[in-house]
This record gives C-alpha cells, structure tokens and sequence, in this order.
C-alpha cells in the first residue's frame, strides 16, 4: 500500500536544472519585445502621457484645479499618497522580513516585490510634491535647512515633516537593497552577451554589474550586505505606515484622533502591498511563462498573509466603532454613524465589502489556488484599501464640528488625471524593469533548484 509522504509542495516545478534557471529568466531580457509586453506599455504611456496634462494644468493654474474646499482641504491628493506609500510597503516585508526568516518561498518574487515598492513609493512622492502648487517654491519649507537666512526652520513637532524623513529613508533603504540583489544576475548576463557577441548588452551589464566576478570574496560580502540592508529595512515595515498614520493620529479632527491607527495602517498597508504583488506577479507569471517559478504555492501562501491582515483590517474597524461608543464624545460617535448613513456611505459599504468581505473566499482552498479568482480578489482589495483611505479623509472633513462649515467634495477632472499619471508612471517603470532587468532572482533561485524541483515522494 503506497502512502503519500508529508513533503512541502516544490518551490520550483518543472525538474528545472541551474541552467534552465538562467536560460528561462535571461531570455525575457535578451529576447525582443512581445506582442502583450508592447500592449501594456502603449496603454501605460498612454495613461502617462494623458495624465500629464493634467499636471501640467496643476503645476500651471495651482491646486484650485483640485476640487478641495474650505471644509475638504484634503482629499484625492493625501488619499492616493497613503495608499500608493501601503502599495509597497509588501516589497519590504518580502525582501528583509522573510530573508531575516529565512523563508525560501519568497526567492521567485522577491525581486518584482522590491521594484514594485522603489515605484510605488515614487508614485507616492508625487503627491505632497504637487500639493505644494509651485513645487519650487514650496520644497524649500520641507527640507530641514538651518536658520541662516533669517526664516524658520520647519517644524520638527509636525508629523508631516516625519514623513519627509521616513519614506526618503525608506525609499534610499530600498532602492539600494533591490540593486545590491541585481548585480550577481546582470554579471550572468554580461558574460551571456558576451558570449552571444553583443556589444551593447555587454558594455550596459557590465556598468551594473560593478565589476562582479562570482568568487567566494564577492559572495561573502554579498551575503553580508544583503543582511545588514535586512536588518535596517525590517523597523521601515512598521515605522514608515506608523508615520503616516500620525498625519491623522496626531490631530483633533473626530475619526482621525485614535491610537489604533499605527497598528490598523500597517496590517492595511501589508494587506494591501501582498495584493498588488499578486496582481503583479500574476501578470508576470502569464506575460513571461514563469509559471513553473512562480507557482500555486506562492500563489496560496500570499493567499494566507491577504486573509490573516484582511482579518486584522476588519477587527481594526469594529474596534474604531468600538472606541466611538465607549468614548462618550458624540462628535466622534456622530463621525461613525455618518461614515455608515451619511452622503458618502457608498463608499463605507465599498470599503467594507471589498476588505472585510472579500478576502474571506479565500478561506478555500479551492478559490485560494486559483490563479483567475486570485487575480480578481487582489485588485477588488486594492480597490477597497483606496475606499478606506477615502472614507478616513473625506468623511472625517466634510461634516465636523460646526454644521455651517459642512461641505461635499466632488474629484475634478485634474484630480482624476493626476491619479491616472500615477498609474501611468507605475506600470511604465514596472514593465520597463521586467522586460530589461531580470524579474526573478537567478542566484537566489538557483540556489534551491536541487531541493524543490522534484516531485512528491511515496513510501511502501
């Protein structure tokens, strides 16, 4: 009687050998552009270029384009900047988190995750730079100049200016650890160029492979930089969210003066990043024929992590009401009751669905590791976190102390084309990256092709 032994699904699939690993990742690089790839890209430019327009009117006219108003003087601009800086905040948690861990499964997407969180965060960037209306002007009051002009410094007390400090260190932080993981694979196809006899690619992978050669020396230290950027990227996953969160935390205005934001934002921004990795891995996966690296377990265990902080999520927005109730203060009690019944209730009950609601299919196995309903579930949560960021700014502004300052807030056209920019810009670097640089880490995986590529076992 055979018995099918308790051995972990492969990471790898396929019977994949070390040399398949590179030819399988090299070939989207060298290869010419495909049909879907040239597709994705004129949309993207398309978006960007449309979108530009839009900010030009900004940069031009200033932000009376937007449609803020004596009430609602943030909106669509702090909204899209939360929920770009939550979008990568996964790229971090993957990249330092799960190597401190030693987790093996996060090697196939690792990189996509890094390049996903270095572009978002430049999306993210966009906002506070353009809400400034003259951007030349105003950047002068956000960095920390010392008082020899006979003006003020900026105020350190403000957690906008944490902000300044946070996400640069972030960004700096991941851009740094995401190219130190590229040189080992753009060394591997230099010598593939050179091999091949072209001069172009040979001259360009061998600028940003900075020298490397392969020997235990560069290894070494490799490995060593690669813990100590880990080790400075892990505090980043909770205290650049943190720092966000206290944009709002730190304030009087009814639905934004609690302590529970830090915890709920970072549990947001995770839920959410896990959700936009997918959606891209996904599209990789498809585009470039990966799927034996990028496999159903990967698939399913990020599965796991959307359900465990989607779960996080939805306990966090009982416990606001929670909090509301039990506070007494029926300015506060009044901001709840408002978000559920009032003008802009559609989007509570959006937010609610597509966060608390949704993430809960995947309690199946069966929907759990299907790709189709897998990629539908991911961006119907990005959709919803964009809802949540929504529902916190707009609905806590519009209706505040005073009835007689109550306000509506309606996106002006400029509003929406400077987020469709963002996306523009996002999904041009993005498959700019997958198509020249290599979108999985080769050494990495390399490095578990023996212990994951074969099949499942039995024993007598």
């Amino acid at each position: 009687m055979a018995v099918t032994s308790h051995i972990r699904p492969p990471l790898i699939t396929g019977g994949k050998q070390i040399k398949d690993v590179t030819h399988d990742i090299a070939r989207h690089v060298e290869a010419k552009p495909n049909p879907m790839w040239l597709a994705g890209m004129g949309l993207a430019l398309g978006a960007l270029g449309i979108g530009g327009f839009t900010v030009y009117r900004l940069l031009f006219f200033g932000i009376g384009e937007w449609g803020l108003n004596k009430t609602v003087g943030w909106a669509w601009d702090i909204t899209n900047f939360v929920w770009w800086v939550g979008i990568g905040h996964a790229g971090t948690l993957i990249s330092a988190v799960l190597l401190l861990f030693r987790q093996k499964w996060r090697m196939a997407i690792n990189r996509a995750a890094e390049a996903m969180t270095i572009f978002a965060v430049l999306c993210a960037l966009m906002f506070p730079f353009l809400h400034q209306g003259r951007p030349w002007v105003g950047m002068y009051w956000s960095l920390p100049f010392p008082n020899t002009f006979g003006e003020l410094w900026v105020n350190f007390n403000s957690p906008l200016l944490w902000d300044v400090f946070a996400i640069t260190t972030y960004f700096l932080v991941g851009l740094i650890f995401w190219f130190i993981g590229l040189i080992p694979d753009f060394a591997t196809i230099r010598d593939r160029a050179v091999a091949e006899n072209r001069p172009i690619a040979k001259i360009a992978y061998g600028a940003l492979s900075m020298g490397w050669t392969g020997g235990a020396r560069d290894w070494m230290r490799y490995e060593a930089v690669s813990l100590v950027l880990a080790g400075l990227a892990t505090p980043l996953v909770l205290s650049v969210h943190t720092i966000v969160s206290f944009d709002f935390a730190t304030s009087v205005i009814p639905g934004w003066h609690t302590t529970i934001f830090p915890p709920y934002f970072v549990a947001g921004a995770i839920f959410s990043g896990f959700a936009m990795v997918l959606t891209l891995m996904l599209i990789t996966r498809h585009l470039f024929e990966l799927k034996d690296y990028i496999t159903i377990n990967h698939i399913e265990t990020m599965n796991k992590v959307i359900t465990t902080t989607g779960s996080i999520v939805g306990i966090a927005y009982i416990t606001e009401f929670f909090i509301a109730w039990y506070s007494g203060v029926e300015y506060e009690q009044y901001c709840f009751l408002n978000r559920m019944t009032g003008p802009f209730a559609w989007a509570y009950w959006s937010m609610m669905t597509c966060n608390v609601l949704s993430p809960q299919f995947f309690w199946f196995k069966s929907i759990r590791t299907n790709v189709y309903a897998t990629f539908v579930l991911s961006i119907i949560v990005n959709i919803g976190m964009w809802f949540e960021r929504f529902v916190i700014i707009v609905t806590s502004l519009h209706r505040d102390y005073l009835p007689s300052s109550w306000a509506m807030f309606s996106p002006t056209y400029v509003d929406i084309g400077i987020y469709l920019f963002t996306f523009g810009l996002f999904f041009t670097l993005f498959l700019a990256f997958a198509k020249f640089f290599p979108v999985i880490n080769m050494a990495e995986v390399k490095s578990i092709v023996k212990c994951s590529s074969g099949t499942h076992e039995t024993e007598k």
